[in-house]
């Protein structure tokens, strides 16, 4: 089994559990993106790169190239939903390269698809908060113990976030260390 060193080691199973739960958070929302951006298939190639890391592919540079654009594509996006929702995509392509290095910013490889999620549910239900937290919890029940350990590696995320998926990222990754 490959494995990543640095700070610490992750192997290939470990960077393909983080790149699921990241995959599997994108899933549920990229439809806002597709249905926001009809015919921009960046962001679903990017899903698509993730999922055949998870499925057992070796990281390439697929995986890199699919999450740039992608993150391009959210860039382009005319909505704060549809935004976070390619940006979801990006993140789980990007999954496969998560650094093995003792910063807080890695956090957001791991988590920030959840928690771009909880926001576009909020944004969803006409900014209700409620629906952010409910898909907070859906995460949470979601992530494997194996998530936790990897992600226990890591300092905890900023909790004096700048903005609201920041702040959900910080609610979600308080909450899975205190569940591990």
């Amino acid at each position: 089994m490959t494995t990543v060193h640095g700070d610490f080691e992750l192997t290939m199973d470990e960077l393909r559990v983080v790149a699921r739960y990241a995959a599997e958070s994108a899933s549920e929302v990229l439809p806002v993106f597709e249905e926001a951006v009809p015919g921009d298939l960046r962001p679903r190639a990017a899903l698509d790169a993730a999922w055949e890391f998870v499925g057992g592919a070796r990281r390439t540079r697929l995986q890199r190239v699919t999450s740039l654009d992608a993150h391009r594509a959210a860039g382009e996006a005319g909505t704060e939903a549809a935004r976070l929702a390619a940006r979801s995509a990006g993140d789980a392509a990007s999954a496969a390269y998560l650094h093995p290095i003792a910063r807080a910013t890695q956090v957001g490889h791991i988590l920030r698809a959840a928690a771009s999620a909880a926001r576009v549910a909020e944004l969803n239900a006409h900014g209700d908060p409620e629906a952010g937290r409910e898909m907070i919890e859906r995460a949470r029940r979601r992530a494997t113990p194996e998530l936790i350990a990897v992600l226990s590696r890591y300092p905890p995320a900023p909790t004096a976030g700048k903005n609201r998926v920041a702040r959900l990222m910080s609610a979600l990754d308080a909450s899975l260390r205190a569940s591990g």
